[in-house]
């Protein structure tokens, strides 16, 4: 058992000052079977914490199902940080921004208009108690003071840069302490006077978010912090990139030297991020500042461990600091190898994707186009489809695409509405009786600001010609069951040896006599989509850039018997799989 307290300068670890050096990293980024590897290789930098958001949305995928298993075993990985010698912070949230799908708020919660979100509301309350009576019990006993790594624990996250709603903080820290957390408990702003009014309280530790002029905003962080430790909870090493935007770098000595200057002031801090992983799946957030910008699927960072967790030059900056100051001496890390170059021809298998939507889903009817919370596509896309006349054409207007729609009709494609082009009309042609279809797909919810919270789909009135479109069916596509039937055998015929690949379709590829390494799928021949690989959703892809590769953790690797599924949204050159050695940038950018 440790104590670790708050004092008047200096946090007080068993009774002694104690300087946290500390790194983001998100378990629910990184495959579980590489946890250990990436703790070790942090530590080997001179930290001393590891510190992880948790991420509610991803434990709770529908209201009353909260999951714990694999890649959401918390407790496995607070215990891989405390048997590498390390202690831990922890940032339940409930919002933790980061990035994420909807700030890590799930989606299902927003089904109810009624509820408001981030302030002292009893529906929104009600649903954080749930996820803190379920998560809690993992937490607690992992706690310092009762022999686990757990130093801290975070209330809400940069709340004041959303809101001052003081009775909800504090109706959060009832529920932490409630739950059984004794150690502190913290909360976090960016260093601006204002935000730091409003999102803290007198009773808890406030820390400040920044990412340069350490000195200048660990004075402003003193105004409002008159007493106690100092400490940057987020200092910014890095940036996060959007699609069609360069990838985000910055400079490695200027961060180090920044840094030494950080943890000389006596200073606490945590690197976010020291590895930042990957968004798989359909994680990945989104900003809006008058122009949505969904995060790619990489979230490399530009980070000391880069997104396979190889070290980088930031890496040997920041360690080089960090020794130093802590008088260790130096430690060598492997660097990256090559990954395997791999290309396989063609695909074995191809399906279109009317072909499954014709076959295996579950439409819903609705007078009016319907949103994605109401007919259940939390994620991901869907599919809207209706009756028209067009015996001259017509304008198919829209109140806002959220975030991408593929217009069809009779299956022929028509065009794109893209939010972030602010696309909400398109010329339909001429046609007898057709049918309009939509494909839909929800980019990523914004994890910052305003519109967080908001709904998915197709956002009405949607128009014709000026008048109401009504009479519409629609459905989720549940394309993580379709690309697992296509890896099992059991969805799509032999495909035709083409230049490309169609779109939308399904395809497979089979990948026989590898190893078990990284592998990087090149996805600059694609055109936009998703991809699997033995099953596990890898994550988006689209020709825009910047990124040009998806990562393939190791542990997903077999010798025989792999198979590669990809969902082609629009087309692709390029009907090869193609794997290279190391992840591939089409643009960068130095900060």
């Amino acid at each position: 058992m440790s104590t670790f307290e708050i004092g008047q300068e200096h946090f007080l670890l068993d009774g002694r000052e104690h300087q946290i050096i500390s790194g983001a990293m998100h378990y629910f980024r990184i495959h579980p079977d590489q946890w250990a590897q990436r703790i070790a290789t942090a530590k080997a930098m001179g930290l001393n914490t590891i510190e992880t958001y948790v991420a509610w949305n991803f434990h709770a995928p529908r209201r009353g199902k909260f999951r714990l298993d694999g890649q959401r075993d918390l407790a496995r990985y607070l215990s891989l940080i405390q048997e590498a010698g390390m202690h831990a912070i922890v940032r339940p949230g409930p919002y933790i921004c980061a990035e994420w799908d909807n700030g890590g708020i799930p989606a299902w919660l927003l089904a109810d208009p009624e509820v408001l979100m981030r302030r002292d509301e009893p529906r929104y309350l009600a649903a954080v108690q749930e996820y803190l009576d379920a998560l809690l019990p993992v937490v607690a006993p992992l706690q310092v003071d009762r022999g686990g790594p757990v130093l801290m624990v975070q209330v809400e996250n940069e709340y004041g840069a959303y809101g001052e709603d003081k009775v909800y903080l504090r109706k959060l820290a009832d529920m932490l302490r409630e739950g059984g957390i004794t150690v502190p408990l913290f909360t976090c702003d960016q260093a601006d006077d204002q935000m730091l009014t409003r999102g803290g309280l007198p009773e808890l530790h406030k820390t400040a978010t920044f990412g340069s002029r350490s000195l200048e905003r660990l004075q402003v962080l003193r105004r409002h912090q008159p007493s106690g430790p100092l400490m940057c909870m987020e200092y910014w090493n890095g940036w996060f990139d959007a699609w069609g935007e360069d990838h985000h770098v910055t400079d490695p000595d200027g961060t180090g030297q920044d840094l030494r200057e950080l943890l000389e002031s006596g200073a606490s801090v945590n690197l976010y991020m020291v590895h930042g992983g990957t968004n798989f799946g359909f994680t990945n957030g989104a900003n809006d500042k008058g122009r949505y910008r969904p995060t790619i699927t990489s979230y490399d960072y530009d980070a000391p461990m880069a997104e396979d967790g190889a070290p980088t030059a930031k890496y040997d900056a920041v360690q080089d600091v960090i020794r130093t100051h802590r008088g260790l001496p130096a430690e060598p890390v492997a660097r990256r190898a090559a990954a395997p170059s791999l290309h396989v021809a063609a695909p074995a298998t191809t399906v279109a994707l009317w072909s499954l939507v014709d076959r295996h889903l579950n439409w819903q009817e609705h007078e009016e186009a319907p949103t994605h919370e109401q007919i259940g596509a939390l994620s991901g896309f869907s599919c809207y489809r209706t009756q028209v006349d067009l015996p001259e054409g017509a304008l198919l207007t829209i109140g806002e695409a959220r975030d991408r729609v593929q217009v069809f009709c009779n299956r022929e494609p028509v065009g794109v509405l893209d939010r972030a082009e602010g696309g909400r009309a398109l010329a339909l042609p001429a046609g007898d009786t057709t049918t309009l279809e939509l494909v839909v797909e929800d980019q990523g919810r914004v994890n910052y600001g305003p519109r967080i919270g908001e709904p998915k789909g197709v956002i009405g009135p949607v128009l014709l010609d000026g008048e109401v479109l009504r009479g519409w069916r629609a459905a989720a596509l549940p394309v993580d069951e379709w690309a697992a039937s296509m890896t099992s055998g059991q969805e799509g015929a032999p495909a035709r040896r083409t230049a490309g690949l169609p779109g939308p379709s399904l395809s497979l590829w089979r990948l026989d006599g590898l190893a078990a390494a990284d592998l990087f799928l090149d996805t600059s021949g694609l055109g936009k989509g998703q991809a699997w690989f033995n099953g596990w959703n890898l994550g988006r892809y689209w020709g825009k850039g910047p990124q040009e590769t998806l990562y393939v953790p190791a542990p997903l690797v077999r010798q025989d018997h792999n198979a590669l599924v990809v969902l082609e949204l629009t087309g692709g050159r390029d009907a090869a799989a193609r794997f290279v050695a190391g992840p591939r940038w089409s643009t960068t950018t130095a900060d």
